[in-house]
């Protein structure tokens, strides 16, 4: 696989003062930590932070999302690996504004361990509250009775969305965490991979998939997911995806919903577009309303082939948060 960099050990740090560079009015470094980025801008006193962070190779998750509206800082790991907790606890230093700060993560391992340990840093060095809530919308990676074991993959996305939300509204730390919380609930994603992405440390495909086949419900790591096949048609992937979904949360006709197709990093718009096509088709069919549609590359892997279907099933707060303007570097709603 062909790649554009210098040499791969620095790809992380190159682009994080890219980043910066490009984009000097919303985000900055803190000095004492390279991988810790926060807002340039002002946060008003006693706001709830929101730090949200994982590995790289996943953008415009997870720095794309620091902006108003969305997070207030992110911690950067190695390509999909997690920060270590020095980046955490040096972004949580510089977002508390006296009101405690949030943490919002994929639920994997080194993630749950770090961040972990940097709330416990934070708390026992800083004396800075932290809440914390993590991801958990891949129906895929665990049975339903499960959902604590669930990995997080594009429904991260509308997490991240509701809980800035909420802490822009001046909600409390504890109500920010109940948000987010009820936002993943009420999030459900799946996905499909079509091809692997490569390493830049190595060059090597991250997964074998053969010219003809697909693997449905495959993590954004290149996770296995529930089985391997022949690849179908978008409208036959589109219909496995939303109904597995469906089977795992009732959203009943009349009620709204937020809906994300979101890219793996190689896949067109206009393949994406297809599939949002037959997800609003099969929604139609059910009477089940879609109030805000999202489609693109939101939280990819590198240049991995394949795409994802995240519903989110709103009420009136949802809504509101889903509605909140947002101006990232990498996201912008009015």
């Amino acid at each position: 696989m062909k790649k554009l960099m210098n040499d791969s050990k620095d790809i992380v740090e190159e682009m994080i003062e890219g980043y910066v560079k490009a984009h000097p009015d919303i985000i900055r470094q803190v000095p004492e930590n390279a991988r810790a980025l926060v807002t340039s801008q002002e946060t008003r006193e006693n706001k709830v932070g929101i730090l949200v962070g994982g590995g790289s190779g996943h953008e415009p998750g997870f720095m794309g999302y620091v902006g108003s509206g969305m997070a207030d800082g992110v911690a950067v790991g190695n390509i999909f690996a997690s920060p270590s907790p020095d980046p955490i606890l040096e972004v949580t230093k510089n977002i508390d504004k006296g009101a405690g700060v949030v943490y919002l993560y994929g639920n994997y391992a080194g993630d749950v361990m770090n961040f972990g340990m940097a709330a416990e840093m934070a708390d026992l060095e800083e004396d800075i509250q932290v809440g914390m809530a993590l991801a958990t919308d891949d129906v895929a990676s665990a049975p339903k009775e499960e959902k604590e074991k669930r990995r997080g993959i594009a429904g991260e996305f509308f997490i991240f969305k509701a809980a800035g939300a909420a802490a822009d509204f001046g909600y409390s730390l504890e109500e920010v965490v109940r948000v987010a919380n009820k936002a993943n609930d009420n999030t459900r994603s799946m996905g499909v991979g079509l091809s692997p992405c490569s390493l830049p440390q190595t060059g090597e495909p991250s997964f074998v998939l053969g010219e003809d086949e697909m693997e449905i419900g495959l993590g954004h790591h290149g996770e296995p997911g529930l089985e391997k096949g022949k690849i179908e048609s978008a409208d036959s992937v589109t219909d496995r995806l939303v109904n597995d979904i469906l089977e795992d949360i009732e959203i009943n006709s009349g009620e709204k919903v937020a809906v994300l197709v979101n890219g793996l990093g190689s896949t067109p718009r206009m393949e994406l577009y297809v599939m949002y096509r037959r997800v609003e088709q099969i929604l139609n069919e059910r009477g089940i309303d879609i109030y805000r549609s999202y489609v693109g590359d939101y939280i990819t892997s590198l240049e991995m082939g394949g795409a994802s279907v995240t519903l989110m099933k709103l009420d009136d707060e949802l809504e509101e948060a889903i509605d909140h303007p947002v101006n990232c570097p990498m996201f912008v709603q009015k």
